[in-house]
């Protein structure tokens, strides 16, 4: 299956590509976004692109094969994204993009885990070097951190019923096998989404650290960014939103104390300004033809 880069034409259009600047692709992915970035800045702009997948990275080795020479491709986390820059000994780049979340290829793979459609092992692992897989919390997890877990990532009100449930059908090693134990304990209702939805989103968090990387990987995009330079982030849930949300919107802030007090420890101007004060969502005609573009939220800040 072709996989489709979500709100691509909006990416572009917020980087504002040129020749001869630097750009990073966070996520790399199968390559979408990067191809479109380094198309749009020839002859001579920069490409590092960033994934701890290495099958994405081989994936994207293909695409991106006709700009050899303008891409710096690594199997590393966008959370590294300062030690990278310093290996390439770039002080500052002009763009940065992150797809934050599992990608469709990842999900279209029923080896990795991630789809509840498709029977695999439970695995749920972005790359190598997660500290454990989902088959891991889902069989030593007890049934209050199991419902915790569920309740805190998947925002799911019958976490806890579908937690006990868990615990007293355990060892649990496949999709499947997982699946059919969540929809007896929290059957579906009318139109409702499938049950399942929300317990392996809250599983897939939590084992590839994803709120923690997004906390981590903010700071560090803003301060590689030139003056000029944008950041477009794509988050697929409310609670990445909510972060880089809050994130932006804190750096877009000046801090200056008034007369006689002290609020701020430090005084400073806005970092960043906020380029939509709402979220960009894809187009009905994009959700039609990439339905996981259905739940996509594009921000863009630039840096001052």
């Amino acid at each position: 299956m072709e996989h489709k880069p979500v709100l691509y034409k909006e990416i572009i259009h917020a980087l504002q590509p040129q020749s001869g600047g630097h750009y990073v692709d966070g996520t790399l992915g199968a390559g979408g976004h990067a191809r479109g970035i380094l198309e749009a800045c020839t002859p001579d702009g920069q490409l590092l692109g960033l994934d701890v997948d290495p099958h994405a990275l081989a994936l994207s080795r293909e695409t991106l094969a006709p700009y050899d020479g303008r891409i710096h491709l690594v199997q590393a986390s966008y959370i590294t994204i300062t030690q990278q820059l310093a290996a390439l000994k770039w002080d500052f780049v002009d763009g940065i993009v992150l797809d934050l979340g599992a990608s469709s290829m990842q999900f279209d793979n029923a080896e990795r885990g991630f789809s509840f459609m498709q029977d695999g092992p439970l695995d749920m692992r972005f790359g190598s070097n997660a500290f454990q897989s989902a088959e891991d919390i889902v069989n030593t997890y007890d049934e209050r951190d199991l419902a915790d877990l569920i309740f805190r990532y998947g925002e799911d009100r019958d976490a806890r019923r579908i937690a006990k449930a868990i615990v007293m059908n355990r060892p649990l090693r496949t999709t499947r096998e997982l699946v059919a134990v969540i929809e007896k304990a929290s059957p579906r209702r009318g139109d409702r989404t499938h049950p399942a939805t929300q317990t392996f989103q809250a599983l897939r968090i939590a084992v590839n650290e994803e709120l923690a990387s997004v906390e981590s990987v903010l700071p560090q995009a803003v301060a590689a960014l030139r003056s000029g330079g944008r950041c477009a982030v794509i988050s697929f849930h409310s609670l990445e939103d909510r972060i880089v949300k809050d994130y932006f919107r804190e750096q877009s802030k000046e801090l200056v104390n008034p007369p006689y007090e002290r609020i701020y420890e430090v005084e400073r101007k806005a970092v960043v300004e906020i380029i939509n004060k709402k979220p960009i969502v894809a187009s009905d005609e994009e959700v039609k033809d990439n339905p996981r573009a259905r739940s996509a939220k594009l921000r863009v800040i630039e840096k001052l």
